[in-house]
């Protein structure tokens, strides 16, 4: 597992986003893909951090799980939210290695592929349909959106109703949570915003000539980029505030290494 890993880590993070970028990468003369994963969290004082950029042949669940081990045995031993896309296999890996963490599936990542397949003449009342869903005030709400939506169009797109249905949990764990913190763990926007800006640095290079190529420029491109990162996420206080009500002891305070 070759990797880029931050120096050192806390005992304990409020949120993590996990997600893998797709390289190019030239070996034994010919041109293959790898994935890149990487480990973006909010931190106790709300200034994000990255964890590790990791790479391998290809993405899966098996790996992220070796990741997951990796980021457990370099000393981060709780996490409270996790935020992750929908790789089959992707929520229990973590749960085997944090089990007590909160995992919320992107929803944006599942409006994308309930979509994949729509009719043209469908997609505005199929989006309005599916709006209900997501934006509901409150769980109870959603679940009857659900209902609604499985028995308008389970029949004509029956992939879609099931993928709902069978990621519910993950999917509707930000329900729990106040519109603050909703913003930030309903979608993987963070952890793809520092995507993108790794890819305007790399978007010109075409195939790395090496793994070891790919590694030196992820490595320089994120130093510039986490270098800027000296300031709390907005609304951090009262995010704050909210972690330490609802998890109450597992939320621990980098200034001193306490228990709040």
């Amino acid at each position: 597992m070759k990797e880029w890993q931050s120096k050192k880590l806390d005992v304990f993070y409020p949120i993590l986003w996990l997600d893998a970028m797709h390289f190019k990468v030239r070996e034994d003369n010919q041109v293959i893909n790898k994935a890149v994963y990487n480990i973006l969290a909010l931190n106790s004082e709300g200034k994000k951090e990255l964890l590790g950029m990791y790479v391998s042949e290809s993405e899966g669940a098996r790996f992220w799980l070796s990741i997951l081990t990796d980021i457990h045995n370099r000393g981060v031993k709780d996490i409270l939210i996790c935020c992750i896309d929908n790789l089959k296999g992707f929520t229990e890996a973590i749960e085997a290695i944090y089990p007590k963490a909160d995992v919320q599936i992107c929803v944006l990542h599942q409006i994308r592929n309930s979509k994949r397949f729509l009719a043209t003449k469908d997609r505005k009342e199929f989006n309005t349909d599916l709006k209900k869903i997501y934006q509901a005030a409150n769980l109870t709400e959603a679940e009857l959106a659900l209902d609604s939506f499985e028995k308008k169009w389970a029949d004509k797109y029956p992939l879609s109703a099931k993928s709902w249905r069978n990621n519910w949990h993950h999917l509707t764990r930000f329900f729990e949570y106040s519109a603050a913190i909703r913003r930030i763990m309903y979608t993987t926007n963070i952890i793809e915003g520092f995507n993108r800006q790794i890819r305007r640095i790399t978007k010109t290079k075409g195939a790395f000539t090496s793994q070891t190529a790919l590694l030196k420029l992820l490595y320089l491109a994120q130093e510039d980029i986490t270098k800027k990162w000296v300031t709390p996420s907005g609304g951090w206080k009262q995010i704050k505030q909210e972690l330490i009500i609802k998890f109450g002891e597992r939320f621990i305070d980098k200034s001193n290494q306490g228990f709040y």
